[in-house]
């Protein structure tokens, strides 16, 4: 990837957010897991596991390759270079992540917590109807924590080594994860989409982990001392890296009722979020500075 496709596709994000639905790879995707969700329950669990198999490896490859076709170097510079910033933009979503922290943050502050645990709904898939004031503001602060490795370490890195035909894959196979790495109804379905996921987000990961805790500047040492104590708490062997260091670097507990409970200190609340916002923020801009740094080798390869 060429680091003037990315720092155009980071401008784009930043003024205008997210494409519009019906020229969104990644909403394309969802519709595609959806339709084929019909299917696939139709089907007995061995089938299902087989089917989700296919689908986890199938899509991806197929995204890969339409992107490699979109981006390749027999269209004209002027064509490539406006698909790889098309494509690249709809493979992360920085502005989309913070703005949504911030509305359940502005819910909270107007001492709206129905309106909170609606909006709260758009970040995560745990029920949020029971959450009182200081779990709804973890649940906030957990999804940004999360997001900061879906939603841009982890395309960014992989477009910056592999290409935005990687980078536009790495989101389809989240994108899977995200409708059917669940428990009970998606067990079978779902099972490689989820262990794909958890594979590809190893290293960004971790790499987020870092970027956080750089963030977070004289809270970044307790922010990874965190992080490397209380990391495998979570079920997902990458979730507990990004929220252990914002439950240090925030002085906050962190808690999903039943499942885990991060960090120490006080209770969250709506200025922890907006914190947490800020931490999110910076963590993408070193991100960005990363990203642009590794893009830059390839430059001549555009020209």
């Amino acid at each position: 990837m060429n680091a003037v496709p990315f720092v155009a596709a980071a401008c784009w994000d930043l003024a205008l957010g997210e494409p519009p639905s019906c020229f969104h790879p990644t909403v394309w995707a969802g519709r595609t897991a959806a339709a084929l969700e019909r299917v696939a329950f139709r089907l007995s669990p061995p089938g299902q596991l087989l089917f989700g198999a296919a689908v986890a490896g199938g899509l991806p490859t197929l995204a890969f390759g339409l992107a490699r076709w979109a981006t390749g170097q027999r269209r004209p510079l002027w064509l490539r270079s406006l698909m790889a910033v098309w494509l690249l933009k709809s493979s992360f979503a920085v502005r989309m992540l913070l703005r949504e922290g911030g509305a359940v943050a502005e819910a909270l502050q107007r001492g709206d917590e129905a309106m909170a645990r609606e909006r709260l709904r758009s970040l995560v898939s745990r029920r949020t109807e029971h959450l009182d004031r200081a779990h709804i503001a973890s649940a906030a602060v957990e999804s940004l924590a999360e997001n900061v490795t879906d939603s841009f370490v982890a395309p960014w890195m992989f477009a910056a080594m592999a290409g935005v035909p990687a980078a536009i894959a790495y989101r389809v196979v989240n994108t899977l994860d995200s409708l059917w790495g669940y428990h009970g109804r998606y067990e079978y379905l779902g099972k490689t989409a989820a262990r794909l996921d958890d594979a590809l987000n190893y290293v960004p990961a971790r790499l987020a982990a870092l970027l956080l805790a750089a963030a977070a500047g004289g809270r970044g040492w307790p922010a990874l001392r965190t992080a490397w104590r209380e990391h495998r708490r979570t079920e997902s062997p990458n979730a507990g890296w990004t929220m252990a260091t914002a439950a240090g670097a925030l002085g906050v507990w962190l808690e999903k009722p039943g499942a885990y409970r991060l960090g120490g200190g006080r209770a969250p609340d709506v200025w922890t979020v907006r914190k947490a916002q800020r931490l999110g923020a910076r963590a993408a801009f070193f991100a960005a500075v990363l990203t642009a740094l590794l893009s830059a080798r390839t430059l001549r390869g555009w020209t």
